[in-house]
């Protein structure tokens, strides 16, 4: 039996933070520390004081972790990021609702002498001798110290307290993962009790030092149990106090889950339970597992349930069968065709799930191309007078202040000038678009013509489908692409501005046009003509895509929604074995090119090379990143394989800080203070690790 603990984390947005540039706004982003140690950092927002992100990450984690933090900067393209706030949750904060925190939280002022991190091992003895009392403190080591000089180091040293008597350990220049192995000795009166304090400072030449950690120990643990092995360092004793909503608030959900995973056998039968609920009559499904599980999830907890039965269908190759059951139930109690599938039903957001983990490699072939040329190209659009603004406008090569009707003109022929390649790769897109999507939408269409037959529903059938494939899928994606991995970064205020307007240009030709002129947003009007014609075609396109041979099942393995052939990824890395008598120095490291595919891990000496080492996916057991004092390098992963015999192999590759974090940010309490690292501290792969902490869309 294992045990698993993981933490559910979305950045949802922020709101009154205060302005930290000279224009009067700021570049926020936010930093997810666990234990003090980075797991993940959010895109920027671009001049905004009400940022809002919506990233999710879920983060791994070792069983006794103490606090979750957010920090929120404003990121400077030249100096350093300025710090405007935290948040703090302890992990009893956290555990003290099941359902977890999902609030509006005011930050918090930081002070620098609390951030600390890493751990220190000693061993402590006391002593009686003919000459009172002695204590032994033996400080070994310790690791992951934050780094507090601009060369993203510390020159860290030890200092003892015991009543009134101190001593201090060498210094140890230019590491987080100082080796001291000395013993100091202090003495006191016979008798004599008192607290021990071991406090870690970074030396500086100039200035005072930097305080890096401490623990204490009481009397009572001194005597009873003498401390001995590795210690969380903690900040000296100083609140967090709230600003009183003056450095602005961060809305977050976070969710602790706590699970022990025991061997795949023993879930079995509840799977087979759960697979033999879609084969049985809707009608009278009201005490099935399926339906039970429905009826007693919503909120997030609904989201979570329906990915894991996605998964869990996709795996048995039974995603078509699932699909097709909770569709039934949903259809069976909707009476107005005009709300099917509008709610957050398990129907919905299986489908939702399932297009998403199905679908997203061919959502980045049909959109990446249009949504990178609007972020590139940065044009002005807006068609709303309410919020033009003509002395932007400027730029669209009038000269002088043009005038709404001017201003209104240009930026409709922008925006048709984006939305027609949108809609051609679009409903070009037919051949692209997964079999498994595509059997799943005619199953789709099957049904919902079996319940709304006749003339007068002509158009649920293509509405039920285009509900999910542009408001669910292509709209989402459009607005906020960060979201969906087309972008590295949240668009600034104005490219922001552009694709909430080609969004919903989108999805008014998702919902074939039948709402235009009968909402508020009148001026979209100019729009019209370009989206009823777009209508006809997106019929069309409807058709084609649900003409597929059903020869071929919906729920093919999991690892078929990559093809073996295609390569995801591929780029230069540095890799090194595992050797006998442990690891090795950096320069053991070689440079070789990889291709990652659908079935296998690649390498060779260049991209040319035709002598490649293979690593079949398939026999990847663990995949995990390596503490950087192993190497004395960041960002090293290990990838443990096994063969038929059962032997294992591991192979370290050190890579490169995802794009999103190219340009490192300095933090307020030391340059390098940041890691844009997916998981905290390993642990020891046990065959069941995974790939962690990764941004959903």
């Amino acid at each position: 039996m294992a045990r698993s603990s993981s933490l559910s984390i979305r950045v949802v947005e922020g709101r009154a933070l205060p302005a930290k540039d000279v224009s009067g706004s700021s570049d926020p982003y936010c930093l997810v520390k666990v234990d003090d140690e980075v797991v993940a950092r959010t895109a920027t927002v671009w001049r905004s004081l009400s940022p809002f992100w919506g990233e999710e990450y879920t983060v791994h984690l070792p069983q006794d972790f103490h606090h979750l933090a957010f920090y929120v900067l404003d990121q400077d393209t030249v100096g350093h990021d300025d710090i405007i706030g935290k948040i703090s949750l302890s992990k009893e904060a956290i555990t003290a609702d099941p359902r977890g925190i999902d609030s509006w939280i005011n930050l918090s002022h930081v002070d620098p002498d609390a951030e600390v991190q890493g751990e220190v091992c000693l061993a402590v003895q006391v002593l009686d001798d003919a000459g009172g009392r002695c204590l032994r403190c033996h400080i070994r080591q310790a690791r992951d110290l934050a780094p507090r000089d601009i060369s993203g180091t510390s020159d860290p040293f030890a200092r003892v307290f015991w009543g009134s008597q101190s001593s201090e350990t060498s210094i140890i220049k230019k590491t987080r993962f100082p080796h001291w192995d000395e013993v100091l000795e202090l003495r006191a009166a016979p008798g004599a009790v008192a607290p021990l304090r071991v406090e870690l400072w970074d030396w500086d030449m100039v200035g005072k030092n930097d305080f890096l950690g401490m623990v204490e120990f009481s009397p009572q643990t001194l005597l009873q149990r003498p401390p001995n092995g590795w210690f969380h360092l903690l900040p000296f004793p100083t609140a967090a106090e709230d600003a009183g909503g003056s450095l602005g608030a961060l809305r977050v959900k976070v969710r602790l889950t706590e699970d022990r995973v025991l061997p795949s056998e023993y879930y079995r039968p509840l799977a087979e339970l759960l697979e033999g609920s879609v084969w049985g009559p809707v009608e009278e499904d009201m005490a099935s597992p399926l339906a039970l599980l429905e009826e007693l999830s919503s909120g997030d907890c609904g989201r979570d349930l329906a990915t894991r039965l996605v998964k869990l269908f996709l795996g048995r190759g039974l995603a078509g069968n699932f699909l097709d059951y909770v569709t039934r139930r949903e259809l069976a109690r909707t009476a107005d065709p005009n709300v099917l599938f509008r709610s957050n039903s398990l129907a919905s957001k299986s489908m939702e799930q399932f297009m998403k983990l199905v679908g997203m490699h061919y959502l980045h072939e049909v959109l990446r191309p249009i949504i990178s040329r609007v972020f590139e190209e940065k044009k002005y659009m807006e068609l709303d007078p309410c919020k033009m603004d003509l002395s932007r406008a400027r730029r669209i090569s009038f000269k002088g202040v043009p005038s709404e009707e001017q201003v209104r003109e240009t930026s409709l022929g922008l925006l048709t000038g984006y939305l027609g390649p949108i809609v051609d790769a679009i409903v070009g897109s037919v051949g692209r678009c997964p079999l498994a999507l595509r059997l799943a939408f005619k199953q789709l269409r099957r049904r919902v013509e079996e319940r709304f037959p006749g003339a007068g529903h002509e158009d649920v059938k293509y509405l039920a489908i285009s509900g999910f494939l542009f408001l669910r899928f292509f709209a989402p994606a459009i607005l906020t692409p960060k979201l969906f991995d087309l972008r590295d970064q949240h668009a600034d205020p104005q490219t922001s501005r552009s694709l909430l307007l080609l969004a919903k240009a989108v999805q008014s030709i998702g919902n074939l046009g039948q709402q235009l002129g009968q909402g508020k947003e009148l001026w979209m009007a100019p729009l019209h003509p370009f989206l009823l014609q777009s209508v006809a075609r997106v019929r069309d396109f409807l058709d084609q895509l649900v003409d597929v041979d059903e020869g071929e099942e919906t729920g093919s393995p999991t690892r078929a929604l990559v093809p073996p052939s295609e390569t995801v990824r591929e780029g230069y890395l540095l890799k090194r074995r595992e050797e006998q008598g442990g690891l090795t120095p950096r320069f053991a490291f070689k440079k070789r090119y990889f291709w990652l595919s659908g079935d296998s891990l690649a390498y060779a000496k260049s991209p040319e090379g035709q002598a490649r080492v293979s690593l079949a996916v398939r026999r990847i057991r663990a995949v995990e990143r390596v503490d950087e004092g192993a190497f004395q390098l960041p960002h090293v992963m290990q990838v443990v394989t096994g063969d038929e015999a059962g032997a294992q192999r591991t192979t370290y590759l050190q890579c490169k800080p995802p794009a999103a974090a190219a340009r490192t940010p300095r933090s307020p309490w030391g340059t390098g203070a940041t890691r844009w690292t997916p998981t905290p501290r390993p642990r020891p792969c046990t065959g069941s690790c995974s790939w962690a902490g990764t941004s959903s869309g």
